[in-house]
């Protein structure tokens, strides 16, 4: 288990509390030991926000619950479960000394709205932050009624820390499309602020090329099973819940999240996103920012995990500024200007370089990192120019997808 100084390092980091990032860590170990577990490990599919963050995108919002799609019914049973996860608590001390005490392990089986057996689950946890008294915990949804529409893909599991596994922790969750689907249907379904914002997380991501067909197919299959039409933008306007949806915004996702956008950012981007799913028009393609006469070293990029830079100004929240299209008020040089970032590269002198515009005046610049002085994520959204290159996702496992690769002296 790593110490109570590193989740300090990544909460400086992100500029979130540490117990997000404690939590954050425990289950990166979760995951580990629940996936090379016997019985579920191959029957058990990692799905949801927590998905998307430990599996897809470092720079999304941080998620609290564990959700799973059961493809063998007889696991949904408490007993089962009780057992399997006391054996993963035994497991999960022995491999990185995390406690996962076994007298807070609870499961409830229960009826859901569609007539079919869901579960609910908690576990308590004991990490590096040594919490005594009520112990933090981990809440587990757990369904078989879900139809899984396309196969389930093994994807890498974003841990980050020191005592992360040299052959990395894997789980099988859903293909990209099949999220992407599935968040749709949610945001139609129960229009929360999370499903919003994951659904235009999702689609923003230009350096992915999703197949919108495949999306689409798979969400028509999803809403036939949940016998709803298929949502369009109209679905979503004059609803009474568009004013509760917006009324939660901050209540629902402000601790998950190092700056908050506003709900109108995101609101007004769903008609495009809905308009390129339905196929009336196209994706931009954007080019990457031009890199000036700085001699670049030509296949550096950051990873597509988190880390902690242990620079004098915490990178991974203009990173985060970057994926939520969020200007950054920048101090260099003994003065503030607000920017929007777009590019972190290496110079071949070893220099880390933050190319940017200058959101007031157009300009393009390369600021030096080891010379920042502060950094402020704002709330003031931008509409990118170029294309966002601080945020990799890592190769994405599923059908249709392609990667494309990503001038100014430095400031």
């Amino acid at each position: 288990m790593i110490d109570k100084r590193e989740i300090m390092d990544f909460s400086r980091e992100f500029g979130l509390n540490a117990n997000v990032i404690e939590k954050d860590y425990v289950i990166g170990w979760v995951l580990s030991v629940v996936s090379s577990h016997p019985e579920i490990g191959s029957s058990w599919v990692f799905k949801g926000g927590t998905c998307l963050k430990k599996c897809y995108f470092e720079t999304y919002r941080f998620s609290e619950d564990l959700d799973f799609t059961l493809t063998n019914p007889d696991h949904l049973n408490q007993e089962f479960l009780t057992n399997a996860f006391n054996e993963i608590s035994e497991w999960t001390y022995e491999k990185a000394g995390i406690e996962l005490p076994t007298e807070t392990i609870r499961f409830e089986v229960y009826e859901n709205p569609r007539g079919s057996n869901s579960a609910q689950g908690r576990i308590g946890y004991r990490g590096p932050m040594q919490k005594r008294g009520d112990l933090p915990r981990i809440k587990l949804d757990l369904t078989v009624d879900e139809v899984l529409v396309l196969n389930p893909v093994l994807r890498e599991v974003h841990h980050p820390y020191s005592d992360r596994p040299d052959e990395g922790i894997h789980v099988q969750c859903y293909s990209f499309e099949e999220v992407f689907a599935q968040k749709i249907r949610a945001l139609a379904e129960r229009e929360r602020p999370r499903d919003l914002y994951d659904v235009v997380h999702l689609y923003r991501h230009d350096e992915l090329k999703p197949d919108q067909s495949l999306i689409l197919g798979t969400l028509e299959k999803k809403c036939e099973f949940k016998e709803m039409p298929v949502p369009t933008m109209e679905t979503f306007r004059n609803r009474p819940e568009r004013g509760e949806l917006e009324s939660e915004w901050v209540n629902m996702l402000a601790h998950q999240l190092p700056a908050l956008p506003s709900f109108e950012q995101f609101w007004k981007e769903l008609p495009e996103v809905m308009e390129w799913l339905h196929g009336a028009v196209q994706k931009a393609v954007k080019e990457p920012i031009p890199l000036g006469r700085t001699a670049i070293h030509e296949t550096w990029r950051p990873p597509s995990m988190a880390q902690a830079w242990h620079t004098a100004v915490p990178l991974e929240k203009i990173r985060f500024a970057a994926a939520n299209r969020l200007c950054v008020k920048l101090y260099y040089k003994d003065s503030h200007r607000l920017i929007e970032p777009y590019s972190l590269r290496r110079s071949r002198e070893g220099n880390l370089l933050l190319y940017a515009i200058r959101h007031n005046t157009g300009e393009i610049r390369a600021y030096r990192v080891d010379r920042f002085q502060g950094a402020e994520v704002t709330d003031s959204p931008f509409v990118p120019k170029h294309a966002i290159e601080l945020t990799p996702s890592g190769p994405i496992s599923a059908p249709g997808i392609t990667r494309r690769s990503g001038g100014f002296s430095s400031s």
